[in-house]
C-alpha cells in the first residue's frame, strides 16, 4: 500500500485518538463504583436545615436559634421538651443521619406512622419523609427520590423525637 507520508501521519493521529478513547473508556469501566452505595445520607450534602415540621409541632430557624411552634395541645411524647439544645440537637441529628438504603418499592409501603418535612436553604420545595413500621425496625420513605431507608427505632426516636413510640414495638 503506497500512501504519502501526509497521509501515514493522518492514519497515526487516528489511530492512537482511537487508542487514548478505548483505554479512557476501559479505565473508567474498570474502576467503576457500584451505583448506589449501601449507607447514605438522609439529607443531601452540605444542606442547611430552615425548618423542620411533624404532625405535632414546626421548628423553625430564626436568625441564629429556633422557635418551636406547637400544632398540638400537647406533644404526645412527654420525655422530650423542645428547648434550643434539644431543638439544635435534633437539627443536628437530621443533617448527620446515615442509614442503609433497602430494596423495598415505596409501593409497597402501607400507611406511615408518622410524617417529617424539612425545608432547606436553596431549595423551592420542602424534602418529605416518611416513617414506617416494618418486622426489623422501621422504614423511612423519602419521597423527592423515592429512597427507601432502614432506619433502628434509636435513630427513628433521635429524628422523631415528638412521635410517641409504643412500649410493644421491638
Amino acid at each position: 500500500m503506497q500512501l504519502s507520508r501526509k497521509a501515514w501521519n493522518n492514519v497515526l493521529i487516528f489511530s492512537m485518538l482511537l487508542m487514548i478513547f478505548f483505554f479512557n473508556g476501559l479505565h473508567k469501566k474498570l474502576n467503576s463504583v457500584p451505583e448506589q452505595p449501601s449507607i447514605q445520607t438522609v439529607l443531601p450534602a452540605q444542606s442547611f436545615i430552615l425548618a423542620l415540621r411533624f404532625p405535632e409541632q414546626k421548628i423553625e430557624r430564626i436568625g441564629t436559634s429556633w422557635r418551636n411552634q406547637l400544632l398540638v395541645d400537647e406533644l404526645p411524647n412527654s420525655h422530650w421538651t423542645a428547648n434550643q439544645e434539644n431543638i439544635v440537637t435534633l437539627i443536628n441529628h437530621w443533617q448527620s443521619a446515615e442509614l442503609a438504603i433497602t430494596d423495598v418499592l415505596p409501593s409497597s409501603l402501607t400507611q406511615p406512622i408518622s410524617v417529617a418535612t424539612v425545608w432547606l436553604a436553596g431549595e423551592q420545595l420542602p424534602w418529605l419523609y416518611q416513617l414506617y413500621k416494618a418486622k426489623q425496625g422501621y422504614y423511612l420513605l423519602d419521597k423527592s427520590t423515592q429512597r427507601v431507608f432502614l432506619i433502628d427505632r434509636p435513630t427513628a426516636q433521635q429524628l422523631f423525637v415528638s412521635f410517641k413510640f409504643l412500649p410493644s414495638e421491638p
